[in-house]
């Protein structure tokens, strides 16, 4: 994934911090939230900081008969003292290339599972006796 050093998290986000992008043939959805249930973004009343933000990257890819597999990637960039959270460049990039790995692994647990329990034979009269 490329960063555009023009945007604050590297990435062009919406007003509620989603993106789409393609990366190894694979499309990412990214979210970039903070963790408070607030909806106005400030200091915490009781313990005056900000909250963390959580990069999120997820992709699936379908295949036949409703299987799936998925790759989930996430970083949280913590504010620095009682500052608000300084936007990340390479913060999305990381999640990405995590959701990636993720996926990868995904991949090789699911063919190794497949390779489990498929049959040796499944002609009944070449079995060995």
């Amino acid at each position: 994934m490329d960063i555009d050093t023009t945007q604050p998290w590297g990435l062009a986000i919406d007003f509620a911090g989603r993106a789409t992008i393609t990366d190894s043939g694979h499309t990412v959805y990214i979210k970039v939230s903070d963790t408070s249930l607030s909806d106005i973004i400030g200091p915490d009343s009781i313990t005056g900081t900000y909250s963390p933000v959580n990069i999120t990257a997820q992709l699936t890819e379908s295949g036949t008969n409703n299987s799936v597999l998925r790759g989930v990637g996430r970083i949280t960039v913590s504010p620095a003292g009682t500052d608000p959270v300084v936007p990340d460049q390479t913060a999305i990039q990381r999640a990405v290339a995590a959701a990636l790995t993720n996926f990868e692994q995904n991949t090789a647990a699911y063919s190794a599972l497949c390779t489990k329990w498929t049959p040796t034979s499944t002609d009944p009269d070449t079995e060995a006796p």
